[in-house]
């Protein structure tokens, strides 16, 4: 069993996506288990499981398009962040952590470390869901719960680095910061290795498929491109 820590990988960089290419990752679990702890099986899933052997394949990540939403959820992150080391506890940086501990790698990309037990995944929300979290996961008549969109990907955190505790942070500027204790929930997570093995199980058949299809048809290889050569008049 490894697990292990690239606190040198800036998240989002050229390292970064080479470090978690081909691999399964915190981030993209719910595209494999659905809330009710099923194995996927639907457009979702198999779209991922491709994404995956190509990269695999190629050693290579297709860059994705950045959303103004998604440089703003950037900026909000940092903020989070920094007001969590300001009011609750230091955090210290990690690009990157991996876990071969079932036969296979999981990936996950925390956004910070907490001493020596915990970590934090910090979320920039716009106001509507921001609100729908203070009410219907602070609320007094609900607990203190995270909202089950993030789920699996806090579980897969914990499950990667197999820290006591997350604090997932619910950040949206001009609204109060909501702060809630995740802890591992070992159905969950029994449930995120199971899936995750079958996965890692009709990947790797796949896979294997592909490379006999190439060479039983003689298929030639071709060249990347760079982006900019693509878009050189």
């Amino acid at each position: 069993m490894t697990i292990t820590y690239h606190s040198d990988i800036v998240q989002g960089s050229e390292e970064w996506h080479a470090a978690r290419c081909g691999m399964l990752t915190a981030s993209e679990m719910k595209l494999i288990l659905t809330p009710t702890l099923k194995v996927a099986s639907n457009d979702k899933e198999r779209a991922h499981l491709y994404e995956l052997l190509a990269q695999r394949v190629t050693r290579y990540v297709e860059p994705s398009y950045i959303s103004n939403d998604m440089l703003r959820g950037k900026e909000d992150e940092i903020e989070a962040r920094a007001l969590y080391d300001k009011l609750y506890a230091p955090v210290q940086d990690v690009g990157f952590v991996t876990n071969d501990n079932w036969g296979f790698t999981l990936g996950y990309s925390p956004d910070g470390l907490v001493g020596s037990d915990g970590q934090i995944e910090a979320k920039s929300r716009c106001a509507k869901y921001q609100a729908q979290t203070i009410i219907e996961n602070l609320g007094a008549d609900k607990g203190t719960t995270i909202p089950i969109d993030y789920m699996m990907q806090c579980q897969t955190g914990l499950l990667v680095t197999e820290r006591k505790w997350l604090d997932f942070i619910s950040y949206c500027g001009g609204m109060p910061m909501v702060v809630i204790r995740v802890f591992p929930i070992l159905d969950v997570q029994t449930a995120i290795i199971a899936a995750a093995w079958e996965f890692e199980r009709r990947l790797a058949e796949k896979l294997a498929v592909y490379y006999q299809a190439v060479a039983a048809h003689k298929l030639p290889p071709t060249e990347r491109r760079i982006e900019q050569e693509m878009y050189v008049g």
